[in-house]
């Protein structure tokens, strides 16, 4: 369900207290992540995210193993929105995938 206002948005944002904010803090504290972009796509009512992130945590661990290590990373904050979707990167995929789109990828020195 959408919140028709963004009033009604903030209200239900701050009832689970999960916040794109809270997320990026814990993905790039917990995790050593050096890129988190995080997507509120619920239409305002903060119940589902995309996320983009890049962790050399990442590094020889095939897709299924870097989306549960985020799931785990982030248990209890799944276990209060409705959906959430990861994309996992190496920061080495992360710059090839850039470079290929024309991007500037990661800061120089990390």
């Amino acid at each position: 369900m959408s919140a028709k206002t963004d009033v009604e948005a903030a209200e239900v944002a701050n009832t689970s207290g999960i916040t794109p904010q809270t997320l990026q803090t814990t993905l790039t504290e917990k995790l050593e992540a050096l890129h988190v972009a995080i997507e509120d796509i619920s239409g305002g009512c903060g119940q589902a995210f995309e996320a983009t992130i890049v962790s050399p945590l990442f590094s020889k661990k095939t897709s299924l193993a870097r989306h549960r290590l985020v799931n785990n990373t982030l248990k209890e904050e799944i276990a209060a929105i409705h959906a959430w979707t990861p994309k996992c990167f190496t920061p080495e995929e992360w710059e090839k995938k850039n470079k290929a789109q024309g991007g500037a990828g990661l800061p120089q020195g990390v």
